[in-house]
């Protein structure tokens, strides 16, 4: 997978009728790109996926990827937990042009693991994309083991995995039963500095849409052996890291990038906005870092 080590979850703007905003999406993605991200991963969870139309992915896929395709990595975010679903948007985003895909776990229906297995193999049988597993246990009731992984990972063009389980032990095991050149990543911000102290390559991150660059430089003093540099880093990004969890990502990402100027648009439902109070603390947090008025 042309890939990278720091890849944005994007989120996907929208104009004031809660249709998306393509134009922003493009400017969005170029902006990123110019501020330490080596690509994007459209319609992903932090992108509003679950409330995006097939059409609506589908454009969003193409317009970006007619943009900027060939000058950033662009991944789409095609997994849900119907197979077939998954097969369909897959197609539609591999004739789109995208870089690669990837493949939430599926949720609700809460597969076992060889179902899981199942799944994922299907979906690799009908695409040429390389195709990152994306493992977010607390958002899908189901946690794909590294034994899994490591059956998957056999598999051509399996290639990666976004771990957002939050265990570093299960992170470590997984190290020890993939191949070397099988690609792990954060699906953590405030976790990314230990996933590369036990074998992560980067981070596919929700705080890089605002210190892109900063994220970028702590893994590069980490994988230079300048480790203090890195923990530096990444102690001073710690804030921002918790202060977009606040509530349900993407809804402080959104309004912090509408903080230092970006036009995300509103969210649309069942996602809410802020309350006056986390709006506040998302602030402070910027003002700290020397982000926003």
């Amino acid at each position: 997978m042309k890939s990278g080590q720091v890849l944005t979850a994007m989120i996907t703007p929208m104009n004031k009728d809660y249709s998306v905003n393509y134009t922003v999406a493009v400017e969005l993605a170029q902006r990123l790109g110019e501020n330490g991200s080596d690509g994007v991963v459209l319609s992903g969870t932090t992108g509003e996926s679950p409330t995006l139309s097939f059409e609506e992915k589908v454009k969003l896929f193409s317009t970006v990827t007619d943009a900027l395709g060939g000058q950033m990595t662009i991944i789409a975010g095609t997994g849900s937990n119907s197979t077939q679903d998954t097969i369909a948007l897959t197609k539609a985003a591999e004739k789109a042009g995208v870089d690669g895909i990837m493949l939430v776990t599926p949720y609700y229906n809460k597969p076992s693991q060889e179902g899981l297995y199942q799944h994922f193999k299907t979906v690799a049988e009908n695409t040429s994309l390389p195709i990152m597993i994306y493992n977010v246990p607390g958002r899908t009731s189901v946690n794909i083991l590294p034994e899994t992984v490591a059956r998957l990972a056999e598999i051509d063009n399996i290639v990666a995995i976004k771990e957002a389980s939050g265990n570093l032990e299960q992170v470590s095991l997984l190290k020890t039963m993939v191949p070397p050149d099988f690609l792990i990543y954060s699906g953590d911000d405030a976790l990314t500095l230990p996933v590369l102290a036990v074998g992560g390559v980067g981070v596919v991150s929700v705080a890089s849409h605002l210190v892109g660059r900063e994220i970028k430089s702590m893994i590069a003093a980490y994988q230079a052996g300048r480790v203090g540099e890195a923990l530096d880093i990444h102690l001073k990004l710690l804030p921002l890291f918790k202060a977009m969890f606040i509530t349900t990502n993407p809804v402080p990402v959104k309004r912090a990038l509408e903080f230092v100027g970006v036009d995300t648009g509103p969210l649309r439902l069942p996602l809410v906005d802020l309350t006056k109070q986390e709006a506040q603390k998302v602030k402070e947090v910027l003002r700290s870092m020397g982000l926003g008025s």
